[in-house]
């Protein structure tokens, strides 16, 4: 039945699944961004040290790393309705079973393992194993609107779940993530597909036609590069591949770093903690218009330059942070959310056109995945590393730097792997003569 309603609205079933993954995305996404708020009253609860208990999150991104090869050849196999929803309810079963841990290491397997692995298989890195083959010449529009719905949800669900945390504890607040991921996204993601031609559709809702196979090939710049087909084996020996590994693993580092302990270094310098969690939410509001302006960007001017301006806004997100503590006061913190969400985020527009753009084919499934190692490798890296720091220092700031340097050299990267030199995004093809 779902198959028939797709075949009868061709343009517009893409966009229906850019809604589904835009849910997903919101509720599921969150849920893990959620640990940046159950982070305080944890320790309160507990007394554990800042790295040991922050190691968790750490913990879920290691785990992910180990099964995200896997998961790029269980999407290729099963497609997107089983890996989602094997994610969705792993995600579920880590936030309801949080509620019964008393040690460490009970965090470490509910919201570090289940809820890591669970938020791969539902959030990026998922994701973009199967969204990005129903776009081309608006791939980086549509990914963007469908990544924007962590924006979306982060400023409905993350002060909601602030002021319900302070009346009922950390604990209910699991459960209530729990029970609403459950319930809203195992039917909601039956209508994915992987491919438009699995239904008899074709990318950008166009008519799947010889004619049209080919008026999407126009945008190949090197064709002797597109016509590889490229296996794992053939990425790795490719300067391109570890470029973009080194690019994605210094991005999610200072990512994820900023992220886990924004809200108790906004505590301690003298902020409250409403005005944490609304930060928390804030950033996240505001990558919603400008990851869609970033993607719809990178369609005219391609995705280096917006990896780049995406990376130069955690840059300027981590300078504000330095000058806090000299400087406190809200209009610094306006200036962090928005250099961090608006400008920051929008690297999520670009992180799965990216390697689909140098490495399209058959096997692409696994290529991604095992780049996304790197990329959760380095949001692993990033929390556990601010936390250790803190604990010898009792500073953030030596972390912060380390961070900013991170941020350049992603940039770098990204411009020497040069996905712009294998195919054009659609606002640089050359009209046909």
């Amino acid at each position: 039945m779902i198959d028939k309603l797709a075949r009868k609205l061709p343009f517009f079933y893409g966009w229906i699944v850019v809604g589904v993954v835009f849910v997903t995305m919101a509720i599921c996404v969150n849920a893990r961004t959620a640990f940046s708020l159950l982070f305080p009253p944890i320790l309160d609860e507990f007394g554990w040290e800042r790295g040991v208990t922050a190691g968790a999150f750490s913990f879920g991104f290691l785990v992910s790393a180990v099964l995200s090869p896997l998961l790029g050849r269980l999407m290729d196999r099963h497609g997107p309705r089983i890996v989602i929803e094997v994610g969705i309810v792993a995600t579920a079963a880590g936030l309801l079973l949080a509620t019964f841990s008393t040690q460490p290491w009970h965090i470490y397997v509910t919201l570090g393992m289940l809820v890591g692995a669970g938020t791969t298989f539902t959030g990026y890195t998922g994701q973009a194993l199967f969204l990005p083959n129903w776009f081309v010449r608006r791939r980086g529009l549509a990914i963007s609107i469908a990544f924007a719905g962590v924006g979306f949800g982060s400023i409905v669900m993350l002060p909601a779940l602030q002021t319900f945390v302070e009346q009922y504890g950390w604990r209910a607040g699991c459960t209530l993530l729990g029970v609403v991921t459950l319930v809203v996204l195992v039917p909601l993601n039956l209508l994915l597909r992987r491919r438009p031609e699995d239904i008899g559709l074709a990318p950008d809702g166009d008519a799947d036609t010889p004619a049209a196979a080919q008026a999407r090939r126009v945008n190949v710049v090197d064709a002797a590069w597109a016509a590889v087909d490229w296996t794992l084996a053939r990425a790795m020996r490719t300067a391109r591949f570890w470029w973009i590994a080194v690019a994605y693993f210094a991005a999610l580092f200072a990512w994820y770093a900023v992220q886990v302990h924004q809200t108790k270094y906004l505590i301690e310098s003298g902020f409250s903690a409403q005005d944490a969690a609304w930060a928390l939410g804030a950033v996240s509001l505001a990558g919603v218009p400008g990851q869609i302006a970033l993607g719809w960007l990178s369609d005219r001017i391609g995705r280096e330059i917006v990896w780049a301006i995406g990376n130069l806004g955690f840059c300027m997100a981590y300078l504000a942070l330095l000058a806090l503590p000299a400087y406190p006061g809200m209009p610094l913190l306006y200036f962090m959310v928005i250099a961090q969400g608006a400008i920051g985020y929008g690297l999520t527009s670009v992180v799965g056109a990216i390697p689909a753009e140098i490495f399209e084919g058959r096997h692409y499934g696994p290529i991604f995945g095992t780049l996304m190692v790197s990329a959760l490798a380095g949001g692993a890296a990033g929390p556990w590393f601010m936390g250790f720091v803190h604990d010898r220092t009792g500073s953030y700031a030596p972390a912060f730097w380390v961070a900013i340097g991170c941020t350049v050299v992603s940039a770098i990267a990204i411009w020497r792997a040069a996905p712009g030199g294998v195919r054009a995004v659609a606002g640089r093809v050359k009209p046909a003569a």
